[in-house]
């Protein structure tokens, strides 16, 4: 298929008040927005009036203070908010047709606790569910759950290609019509069609089966975020949806292509995988509106938020013994956020930033892509990605909210669906309809004497 005959896929992310660092103190944005159900439905049902593929909902189990303070944590927002799996199983009864995608991690979870919840929402949104199946990324977290420091990289990575083994091993222990309900003989199931996983392997032992009928789309759409060597080696195997972060064309085909190049050692083909950088659009009526809406929301920032920020995005790298108009020092090597450290370094390096100008660069976008111009230039930037081997789709990060969404509904949308590019109706039932998923196959119902995870998404 070509791409004039594609389509582009689009994920809202949302947080709280808007992604901008500073967004809670727009006057245009709802500051109590993380706890307001009211607040969550409206852009929920706006994303869907927009025919967006999913909502997306990132998550950490900390507040995220990057061990900085109350004082940094008493100027910013995003501190408190729904955990997402929650909040989707609500806004499920709200929405009809649009994705319902929830962040959680593998380190601090177990697999059987994981695979109920996400079966139990793709039931609920009758087959909308998606797992962005993160590690996690701070020792905050490791505080939380009996440990004094973060698990190392490598060791995350492998629990994590494990759990998601045991998760597909779960949702696949009933077949699809295991469930028979005959009333009159009696009879509830048929057990020929009850696989129990019984796994062993070097992080987990699970029996199951598990206690919820096979997932509506076989399994709910597995997303991914990672952009490191073991993060696209996990997404080549196990994802079907990558989030990920690049600033520049260059930089997002060469990405696309070493991660769709990696798929075929799976037995797996390039359009099972679909590859949506993030993009954080500044919306305006003429190009000087949008740098004008930047600028006010970005006079914002209060320093020691935006240091506390760039701290956390570098891998806990104290940069506080630095003067803010200084270069970005030399920084080591992490555990934690390689990826993006990277990104950030090079950022820096590249258009040789301060610190300041450094936290600035990233305290809307977080290092994805930030786009400020009308509607038509929003579009423009969007469809060359698209045309050229950069991006199946985006996940679209509003710098505030409600407003920063409706803003790309009414106008980003409309010039989208003007080209060709984006839908005008739902094509589907379930989010894997809509976004060109297969539904994946019973892996024990497979004809192979060992199944393996990579065959589930054959």
């Amino acid at each position: 298929m070509s791409n004039q005959q594609k389509q582009l896929r689009l994920g809202a992310f949302l947080m709280s008040s808007g992604h901008h660092l500073a967004s809670w103190r727009y006057p245009e944005a709802r500051a109590d927005g993380g706890l307001s159900f009211d607040h969550f439905r409206q852009i929920a049902q706006t994303a869907e009036r927009g025919k967006f593929d999913m909502i997306f909902f990132a998550d950490g189990v900390a507040v995220r203070d990057r061990d900085q303070g109350t004082e940094v944590l008493s100027r910013t927002g995003h501190i408190v908010h729904f955990e997402p799996l929650t909040l989707l199983s609500a806004l499920a009864v709200v929405t009809e047709h649009i994705g319902l995608a929830a962040t959680v991690s593998t380190t601090y979870n177990e697999p059987f606790h994981l695979a109920r919840k996400f079966a139990s929402l793709d039931y609920l949104s009758g087959g909308r569910a998606a797992w962005n199946l993160v590690t996690s990324a701070t020792t905050a977290e490791a505080r939380n759950f009996n440990l004094d420091k973060h698990p190392d990289h490598a060791p995350r990575y492998e629990r994590a290609l494990e759990f998601v083994e045991v998760v597909t091993k779960l949702w696949d222990s009933w077949e699809d019509d295991a469930f028979l309900r005959d009333q009159e003989s009696g009879i509830y199931f048929d057990r020929d069609k009850l696989h129990v996983p019984d796994h062993k392997g070097k992080h987990f032992s699970v029996k199951g089966p598990l206690n919820v009928a096979r997932p509506i789309q076989g399994y709910p759409v597995l997303v991914q975020a990672g952009s490191s060597e073991d993060g696209k080696n996990l997404a080549a195997q196990t994802a079907e949806v990558i989030f990920t972060a690049q600033q520049t064309l260059a930089d997002a085909q060469a990405f696309y292509a070493d991660v769709k190049g990696r798929l075929a050692k799976y037995g797996r083909h390039p359009d099972q995988l679909k590859i949506m950088p993030g993009i954080f659009p500044v919306i305006g009526s003429t190009e000087q509106e949008a740098k004008e809406k930047f600028s006010a929301i970005q006079q914002l920032i209060h320093p020691q938020v935006g240091l506390s920020l760039l701290t956390g995005m570098l891998g806990e790298i104290d940069l506080s013994k630095y003067p803010l108009d200084g270069p970005l020092p030399e920084i080591p090597h992490t555990e934690l956020h390689q990826s993006r450290q990277q990104l950030l370094v090079e950022l820096a390096q590249r258009e040789n930033l301060t610190i300041r100008q450094l936290y600035e660069a990233i305290a809307g976008a977080r290092g994805h892509w930030q786009v400020v111009g009308t509607p038509e230039q929003i579009a423009d930037k969007m469809e060359e990605w698209f045309r050229n081997g950069a991006a199946d789709g985006f996940n679209v990060m509003p710098p505030y909210l409600p407003g920063g969404l409706t803003e790309f509904v009414d106008h980003v949308i409309p010039e989208l669906q003007r080209r060709g590019l984006f839908r005008t109706e739902y094509e589907g039932r379930t989010l894997r309809e809509n976004l060109g998923l297969s539904r994946p196959v019973n892996q024990f119902t497979k004809e192979t004497t060992s199944p393996k995870l990579v065959g589930a998404f054959a």
